[in-house]
């Protein structure tokens, strides 16, 4: 840069930046995108194809299933699509969404096992896990995205006044 060039703002220096997704995780998007399509694609197959009527627990766990995977396709295009800095943000979602799987499906894994009368505590043990597991990455994400947004703070806020 030379004295001639005017100096960029840490803000304009942020909008010049090119996609905001690395290529890896451009294609991690994609591959949520297409497993979701596929997963809800598949599901509803499934489900449309049976030849009778299913009870309601399969038919609302065959409904979930498709959401889900609906939801992680969405999250797939959705981040394919951004050109601008995420700031973190595609993290907090992935987490949300996997911390929502995951208390849904125990919820309802812990429902099934009451009605059959069979072993409750191992269902709420694996789910409990899974639901840690996924607590924890959303706790993560959530500290990382702060981390960065702290960060563009302290680079586009003007400085205040010097202290005495």
């Amino acid at each position: 840069m030379t004295e001639d060039e005017p100096r960029l703002s840490a803000r304009e220096m942020i909008e010049r930046l090119e996609p905001a997704l690395s290529p890896k995780r451009r294609i991690r998007a994609l591959v949520a995108l297409l497993a979701g399509l596929a997963g809800a694609l598949f599901a509803g197959t499934l489900w449309w194809s049976e030849p009778a009527p299913l009870p309601g627990r399969t038919q609302v766990a065959f409904a979930m299933l498709i959401l889900f995977c609906l939801a992680w396709a969405g999250y797939g295009g959705w981040l394919v699509t951004r050109r601008v800095p995420l700031f973190a943000a595609d993290r907090v979602i992935a987490a949300w969404l996997g911390l929502a799987a995951s208390l849904a499906t125990t919820g309802v894994l812990a429902v099934v096992a009451v009605q059959r009368g069979t072993g409750l505590g191992l269902t709420l043990a694996v789910g409990g896990v899974f639901v840690a597991g996924a607590l924890a990455l959303a706790v993560r994400a959530h500290a990382h995205q702060a981390a960065l947004l702290r960060r563009l703070r302290e680079l586009t806020d003007p400085p205040g006044p010097p202290s005495p």
